[in-house]
């Protein structure tokens, strides 16, 4: 069924206040999607407040020259193309929708044929790549993990440094450094052996020759 002008103008509308909000803008290519598919990944994208709309590409096109001042190729629009505007967190909408195109990469229902990202128009392929990265919270969580390494350990120390300070009655951490001082052995002396001449270099009296004397005339 044919499009009324009055629609296009109110679908351009719609657009244009969703691009005005967005981080992020994503195109992918859609032919084989079903009406169940688009659902599921809309309430996924929900979450992550984002918007995902099938719309002509035209339409698309014009939007975000009018919003962003983007040109737009639509000949690397190919097929029925829907755009995914991200409000939030610039790749966790991308990493949804990758998820569905993974999962039905048999099919292949579904594609990214393009994006926008910080006044940049972007490829397939680097759309495809953006949208394989970790989200910001995948990222901060790995990095308080890394900070909490060191953080646990010196929480140890100090937890194996208070059981000792109870056990030995210190007040202080300098105290107890007092008593383990205290408490460690002494060290041993070394003492040095005389030095043993070496009985064959050592000539006895006996052993030495006897003054010669002069014979009688």
């Amino acid at each position: 069924m044919a499009v009324t002008k009055a629609r296009k103008w109110e679908i351009l509308a719609t657009l244009e206040a969703h691009i005005k909000d967005a981080q992020a803008i994503a195109f992918t290519s859609n032919q084989k999607l079903t009406v169940l598919d688009v659902s599921k990944m809309k309430n996924d994208l929900r979450k992550e407040n984002a918007v995902y709309m099938v719309a002509k590409k035209t339409l698309i096109c014009l939007a975000m020259k009018n919003v962003l001042g983007a040109e737009i190729d639509i000949n690397t629009l190919p097929g029925a193309v829907a755009i995914l505007i991200a409000k939030g967190d610039k790749v966790a909408p991308l990493g949804i929708v990758n998820k569905y195109a993974f999962e039905l990469r048999k099919e292949e229902k579904i594609k990214f044929v393009g994006g926008y990202m910080d006044g940049r128009v972007l490829g397939a392929v680097e759309t495809t790549k953006l949208a394989s990265l970790p989200s910001r919270e995948v990222l901060l969580a790995k990095l308080l993990g890394s900070m909490m390494s060191p953080l646990s350990a010196l929480a140890r120390f100090f937890d194996g440094a208070k059981t000792e300070m109870g056990a030995k009655g210190a007040a202080t951490v300098g105290d107890l450094a007092k008593l383990v001082a205290a408490d460690a052995p002494a060290p041993v002396e070394t003492v040095e052996a005389p030095v043993v001449a070496d009985v064959a270099t050592v000539e006895s009296p006996a052993a030495t020759a006897a003054p010669e004397v002069p014979a009688a005339e």
